[in-house]
């Protein structure tokens, strides 16, 4: 492909304001008239949101543990087609990656697969000339990463700018803005991080709006486009989900759960549905009574089906109708949230009842990634079929496998996880299609018989 001027919003840590900073020159950039592509390193569903709302396309994801270091580049040009710039907000700080794993999945090495400067969002709120230090070794740490720039974040006063800009004039990295603590420009926080986009939609508008403003004053957009573009050619060619999946004969409408009590999922997973020929139907199951006319699979994916547990279980005619697609030996792939909907209760309300199993919330934080195989043939996955994803949750399904578990986890530690009870996959497990593909295409055959 063509250059692309992109960037690499990273950190040294989490909670430096990355996201801010991101979402902020995403929807500043937008508002000059360019064609944003918003990129996320790691598996994050609920940035993603937020730089949609900023940007006006999908937020797309790159993780280098879950689909391979080999499909990243790819999928970076398959969601930035069209684009003038693209941004890519990282994950933790700069050189973490999955645990055991070196740099493999962290921001650096996402950054040196795409070829593309990194712009470091510091925290300055307890420093002055310690900056500088700080700096300067993220900025050596690994001379195949381009630490091309600084961006200071929750600056307290001129005169602390100041203190920190002297301290990095001679670092060899250039300040390209300093943003001054703002609380009105905060996104509420919840167990899981941010408050989705789709639960506060109107909130969240204005709030990018303000995140907009206050890079725009604080940043120096020029400089930071100018960095953009020198990112060298990137010769991988796009991904293309055509080329993963064989098209089926025939077109199965395939209903995919959404709404704001499932707002987790993957662009790539529609697209590689669509391309296996399904027609993709979304419902809403805080809305729809019942599930679209004649389909003939289901995907329910992750989200927040805790904050909305009266209302799901109060859809009565809903959760009947999923169950009786159950019954009938229709395909049905749920995920996290999807397994908690298809539990016979949550936190004591009753759900779909398609499982033997009951789900409730904990303090607890389950939270990284997994390697897992197929135990045996199941409506996703021939048995053998070894697929890297992770877990984000905070509860628990017990028990937390049946008599034919979805999957095997062999990573980080072994045991039997999830549902595969005739053509119903159930599992706390997210995997990303694009990682595996084939999940996709025998989906949509299974959906056909």
């Amino acid at each position: 492909m063509n250059p692309l001027p992109r960037l690499v919003i990273a950190a040294p840590s989490s909670g430096s304001g990355k996201t801010t900073v991101a979402t902020g020159l995403m929807a500043a950039f937008a508002e000059r008239g360019l064609e944003v592509s918003p990129h996320k390193v790691g598996p994050d569903y609920i940035d993603p949101g937020y730089h949609a709302l900023a940007t006006g396309r999908p937020g797309r994801n790159l993780d280098a543990y879950i689909c391979g270091p080999e499909r990243v580049a790819p999928l970076f040009a398959h969601g930035a087609r069209g684009a003038d710039l693209a941004v890519v907000e990282g994950v933790m700080g700069l050189f973490d990656g999955a645990t055991g794993f070196g740099e493999l999945a962290s921001t650096a090495h996402v950054a040196k697969l795409l070829r593309a400067p990194v712009v470091l969002v510091v925290d300055g709120s307890s420093q002055s000339r310690s900056v500088a230090a700080l700096v300067h070794g993220f900025a050596s740490w690994d001379p195949e990463v381009r630490l091309a720039g600084v961006i200071l974040n929750k600056v307290g006063s001129e005169r602390h700018e100041e203190l920190m800009r002297e301290a990095l004039d001679h670092s060899g990295v250039p300040v390209l803005g300093a943003l001054r603590r703002e609380q009105s420009v905060g996104t509420p926080s919840r167990h899981l991080g941010l408050v989705p986009v789709a639960e506060r939609r109107q909130d969240a508008v204005e709030a990018v709006r303000r995140l907009a403003g206050q890079v725009r004053r604080s940043c120096d957009l020029d400089a930071l486009l100018a960095l953009a573009r020198s990112a060298p050619w990137l010769p991988d060619s796009p991904w293309e989900p055509e080329a993963e999946v064989t098209r089926a004969a025939r077109r199965p409408r395939i209903a995919v759960a959404s709404g704001a009590a499932f707002t987790f999922s993957y662009a790539e997973h529609t697209e590689l549905l669509e391309a296996a020929g399904a027609e993709v139907v979304p419902f809403d199951p805080l809305r729809d009574e019942g599930l679209p006319d004649g389909v003939g699979a289901l995907v329910v994916g992750g989200g927040f089906p805790e904050v909305y547990t009266p209302e799901l279980s109060a859809n009565e005619p809903l959760r009947k109708a999923v169950a009786d697609l159950a019954a009938s030996g229709a395909p049905v792939a749920a995920e996290c949230a999807g397994l908690l909907y298809l539990s016979r209760s949550l936190d004591g309300r009753p759900m779909c009842g398609v499982l033997d199993a009951e789900a409730r919330m904990t303090e607890r934080l389950t939270l990284g990634y997994r390697e897992a195989v197929a135990v045996r043939d199941n409506v996703l996955a021939p048995a053998g079929t070894r697929v890297r994803g992770h877990e984000f949750h905070r509860t628990v399904c017990e028990p937390g496998s049946g008599p034919n578990p979805a999957w095997g986890v062999v990573h980080p530690r072994r045991l039997a996880e999830g549902f595969a009870e005739g053509n119903v996959h159930a599992s706390y497990l997210h995997v990303h299609w694009a990682g595996a593909p084939l999940i996709a295409q025998r989906l949509v055959e299974r959906a056909l018989r």
